[in-house]
């Protein structure tokens, strides 16, 4: 099966003439549908798609990794392009979702900018599932994903908002996209807060496919240790993985690291990239 991922937002560009936005929104074609995963935190998806000469009326189905603006933000601009489209989400996506870091004075809000009956009247037909869900034979959300690993856990500067009290949000919204190939699976990851080696290890279990070809998207390994990136690089060795495309919320540091490490199977994945599994 042929799997093509192009990559309409994201934190650089990779060409000329490509927007970077802080965000992430990848296309991914495959097994005879288009299927979006995130939109971006504003309009960058729609300039670039416009620029790649994409066509967004011909997208199938809308994911979202989560519920943050960065991954969000460009969903009624998208929408105004494409028309009524299924929206395949975790419940949690309407959590309200805040940041605050010990020196900020207050918190900030970083949950969906927009509510829910807005982006209905845009089109959206909202799936919310905290299961996996089958797109198509081969296409499968992760679900909400099992934490498993030692060295992998969320940030405590992410909140929910309930009432006037804050809780410290696990994120359970966080979720990936799964292409099951006869090389592998190939896993599109939007900002990873679960866990990069979480993810991995749980899209083998829901497939029963232990060959992980391809990996692209965001890896949150920017505010870890260099002891917990060393071990994500050791399990990724371990897991065997072919091809790893980095994104947004890498970070540089740990992105060097990684191409170091695995060398021409690495790729940075910027706005503009376009990577083709055949």
């Amino acid at each position: 099966m042929n799997v093509t991922l192009t990559t309409l937002c994201e934190n650089t560009a990779g060409k000329p003439g490509f927007m970077a936005e802080w965000g992430l929104s990848i296309l991914v074609q495959a097994d005879g549908i288009n299927v979006l995963f995130d939109t971006g935190g504003c309009f960058a998806a729609v300039r670039n798609a416009d620029k790649l000469g994409i066509d967004l009326r011909a997208i199938d189905k809308i994911v979202l990794s989560h519920g943050h603006a960065d991954h969000t933000g460009g969903l009624r601009d998208v929408l105004m392009r494409t028309g009524p489209k299924e929206v395949i989400a975790h419940p949690a996506i309407w959590e309200l979702k805040y940041t605050k870091r010990t020196y900020e004075k207050r918190e900030a809000f970083v949950g969906i900018p927009f509510n829910r009956e807005e982006l209905e009247l845009y089109g959206a037909l909202f799936t919310l599932s905290k299961e996996p869900v089958y797109i198509t034979d081969t296409i499968v959300t992760t679900g909400e994903i099992v934490q498993t690993t030692d060295f992998e856990g969320i940030e405590p500067i992410f909140y929910v908002k309930e009432g006037d009290s804050l809780r410290h949000d696990l994120i359970p919204d966080d979720l990936a996209l799964i292409v099951q190939t006869q090389e592998g699976l190939v896993i599109v990851l939007g900002c990873g807060h679960r866990g990069l080696i979480n993810t991995i290890r749980h899209a083998q279990t829901i497939t029963g496919e232990q060959r992980v070809h391809t990996v692209v998207g965001g890896t949150h390994l920017f505010p870890k240790t260099d002891e917990q990136v060393d071990k994500a690089i050791s399990a990724l060795r371990e897991i065997g993985v072919e091809k790893i495309g980095v994104s947004h919320c890498t970070g540089f540091h740990a992105s060097m690291r990684l191409a170091q490490e695995f060398g021409d199977k690495f790729f940075q994945n910027n706005a503009g990239t376009q990577y083709i599994f055949e």
